[in-house]
């Protein structure tokens, strides 16, 4: 809606410049068009440039009465006095008071500021839609079991505490529960960023939003409404927006000083015209010339031209920028903490070894095995199948394929009796031998699957989440930069341990939840440190919308996604190091920018204040405007050099 507000003012007060450039008289005494001086032409002017002034400068007024409340003067202040003078002192003119009329000066300013603030909006992504995707994580009705034990659809608005609710293979679990009836598998990644699934069984705890494995359960609620987990993430992510820094920008802190120079000399050079001559009016006209021209229309450009730049070539390098406050802030990040599953991982399981005891091979066992998973759409069965595929072995066609709840599988493959399940499980009908190479393994956090063939114990088969090779990069990359390399998990103590050696990264933290995530960061931020957090999963929400600056992985869900102040395109986290070189460019060319935007005021306020009138020298408004026009043209050329290379 501002976007189109935005735009909508602009038109308006486009067109209306037009006929308020072509009726002041400066305008039709530099082209000689003194055919429109006619009558009552000046009280033309003056309503049109009223109506821009009204219509199209209303967004800076409005924030130049937010910035005084807000006690934080910038760009909508600088912008509002500028025109607010510009008018006043020109209508005065119109009606009787000698000096020269600035409304083309009030049209053109208002018109380049409307653009430059559409030119920003419409490069960065604004409004965060976070928390309409947490909320849409729940689904909005439930299988609720009434007294007679009938099934009845309702809302899931209306379940209360105690309500017996039926959940289905596959379906997300509307409230946090507790499970009276069944056995399943729970997949909590997404909330709590536990990278197995979680077995389950009467007397377990079950979380809304989370996702049933393969059987029908049926649980009791015991959390409704804002009491549940979900909703007190949405909670979370909320007020973690709120109180987001909202640190200046690099054009306010600009606009704040030109707003203090501007009022400053302004009043000085009033006063001491008014106190040396040679009259109130010529004070007045001097006074008024240096307060219209400290904002120059380039300023309006300097920034937004950068900005609609580098979102365009970050976009094509796989970087979007969401929040250009936070990218700015990119250069000076001390810390970067990354979530595992699904940041520096995969996010999916891979073998990472196979042991075989007697007997058969390692292909072998892995193609039996792989085989009857095949059948199974488990995350640990489908990391089987995607080794065994990936190493091109042929599979075998399964009978009488039975799925053991939170153990394992069993079939008939090519004529043998194959079971793969859990330690616990095997350790019920087989005496599993003591081997160094799998005690290395489960040490390190691996899941293990032992594998039997016709009853006979013949071999293990260890899985892990896969450490993505770009995160080693990116990790010796950022050390290299002087920042701190941190890992934030859900998963448990000895996968967090083994992927933090692997990349070693400067410390790690392991089974924390979502609410603890962004506890975390906080912590880190009071120690001085500027955070980025980078995270694909609803358990980072809170902790990417609390950090300085929130990094989404783009295949991650879109809670992540809407959270983030940028988002990696490609899924590499190697991106995330090349966030902080494009942001030391994009500033640096800001930089530059503001100094061709406003650099000529170093001239041109003293001469517009009158210093060198007594040697006949005094900066006449036509060339206060070609000496503006100049610096808009330079800053708009500078803003197209800007590249991935820019130093």
């Amino acid at each position: 809606m501002m976007l189109k507000d935005f735009r909508k003012r602009f038109v308006i007060s486009m067109i209306l410049t037009i006929p308020i450039l072509l009726l002041s008289p400066l305008i039709q005494e530099s082209l000689g068009l003194t055919f429109l001086d006619f009558q009552g032409s000046l009280f033309i002017l003056f309503l049109l440039s009223s109506i821009v002034y009204f219509y199209g400068g209303y967004p800076f007024l409005k924030g130049l009465k937010d910035e005084v409340l807000e006690k934080s003067l910038g760009m909508m202040t600088l912008i509002a006095v500028a025109i607010t003078v510009a008018y006043f002192y020109s209508s005065a003119v119109i009606f009787g008071l000698e000096g020269t009329i600035f409304f083309w000066e009030l049209a053109t300013l208002i018109d380049i500021m409307l653009v430059g603030h559409w030119i920003e909006m419409r490069s960065v992504i604004g409004a965060s839609k976070a928390l309409e995707e947490l909320v849409k994580l729940l689904p909005a009705e439930a299988h609720r079991i009434d007294d007679a034990g009938e099934i009845e659809v309702v809302s899931v608005s209306d379940l209360e505490i105690d309500d017996r609710i039926l959940v289905k293979p596959g379906e997300r679990i509307p409230v946090d529960g507790e499970i009276v009836e069944g056995e399943t598998t729970i997949d909590e990644s997404m909330i709590t960023g536990e990278s197995v699934p979680v077995n389950k069984s009467p007397g377990d705890e079950v979380i809304g939003g989370s996702i049933n494995g393969e059987r029908s359960i049926k649980v009791v609620t015991t959390k409704t409404g804002s009491d549940t987990y979900l909703s007190q993430v949405i909670e979370m992510v909320r007020e973690a927006q709120e109180s987001k820094s909202r640190s200046q920008t690099l054009a306010n802190r600009a606009a704040f000083l030109l707003t203090i120079i501007s009022l400053s000399v302004g009043s000085i050079t009033l006063l001491s015209w008014l106190t040396i001559g040679p009259g109130i009016q010529f004070a007045i006209e001097r006074a008024v010339t240096v307060m219209v021209i400290t904002c120059p229309h380039a300023l309006g450009l300097a920034v937004p031209l950068v900005v609609a730049v580098s979102t365009s070539i970050s976009a094509q390098n796989g970087l979007l920028i969401r929040n250009r406050t936070a990218f700015e802030k990119s250069r000076n990040i001390d810390a970067i903490i990354f979530d595992k599953t699904g940041t520096l991982t995969e996010g999916r399981f891979s073998v990472t070894g196979v042991v075989p005891f007697k007997d058969y091979s390692k292909d072998m066992i892995l193609r039996y095995s792989a085989s009857l998973e095949s059948e199974s759409e488990h995350p640990i069965a489908q990391g089987i199948v995607r080794s065994a595929t990936e190493k091109e072995l042929d599979l075998f066609s399964v009978e009488g394929f039975e799925a053991i709840t939170g153990k394992g599988a069993k079939g008939t493959v090519d004529g043998h009796t194959i079971l793969a399940a859990s330690p616990n499980y095997m350790a019920e009908s087989h005496s599993i031998p003591a081997d160094s190479k799998i005690d290395d393994l489960a040490g390190k956090g691996h899941t293990i699957i032992y594998v039997s063939i016709d009853s006979a114990l013949v071999g293990a088969i260890a899985l892990a989440d896969t450490i993505r090779e770009e995160s080693r990069k990116a990790i010796r990359r950022l050390q290299d930069s002087g920042i701190e390399c941190m890992m934030l998990t859900g998963d448990n103590e000895k996968v967090a341990s083994w992927v933090a050696s692997e990349l070693g990264l400067d410390q790690y933290y392991a089974e924390i939840l979502p609410h603890e995530k962004a506890e975390k960061v906080k912590a880190i931020q009071k120690e001085g440190l500027i955070v980025a957090m980078v995270g694909d999963g609803v358990n980072d929400a809170p902790s990417l919308a609390q950090a300085d600056v929130g990094i989404a992985i783009g295949a991650g869900t879109d809670v992540a996604v809407e959270t983030a102040d940028i988002i990696l395109v490609n899924n590499n986290p190697l991106d995330a190091a090349s966030i902080i070189t494009f942001s030391e460019a994009t500033y640096s060319k800001m930089v530059q920018n503001l100094f061709w935007a406003t650099g000529y005021n170093a001239i041109a306020i003293p001469l517009a204040a009158g210093i060198l009138f007594p040697f006949g020298i005094l900066l006449s408004p036509a060339i206060g405007a070609i000496l503006m026009s100049l610096s808009t043209v330079i800053v708009a050329i500078n803003a197209k050099t800007l590249s991935v290379d820019s130093k």
